[in-house]
């Protein structure tokens, strides 16, 4: 007697606040237990060496310059990250501007 079974299908809905929480308590616990800067130096390190290829792509500079112009680098990446993410705020709230005078208009 060889009966095959239907699969089981199990279907999970997750509430993205309650996700949210869960992520943070794991981040919590995780660095309770162990050195944050730790956790992420080998990230920080490959992050920042991108900058230290973009401004020196030879490597003729010595070190001390190079790591300067890469800081730099950083900051300006990080200044024109800022800069599009206001300007995405502020369209965003021009658009919910316009939406809500289409629907004082419609009434």
């Amino acid at each position: 007697m060889c009966h095959e079974r239907p699969p089981i299908r199990v279907v999970l809905t997750f509430d993205p606040t309650e996700m949210a929480r869960r992520g943070r308590l794991g981040a919590r616990a995780t660095h309770s237990r162990h050195n944050p800067q730790s956790l992420t130096s080998a990230a920080r390190a490959a992050f920042l060496a991108r900058f230290e290829r973009e401004v020196d792509p030879d490597g003729v500079l010595p070190e001390r310059e190079r790591r300067q112009r890469a800081r730099q680098a950083l900051r300006t990446h990080m200044t024109r990250l800022a800069l599009q993410s206001a300007e995405a705020r502020r369209a965003g709230v021009q658009a919910s501007d316009l939406d809500e005078e289409g629907a004082s208009g419609d009434a």
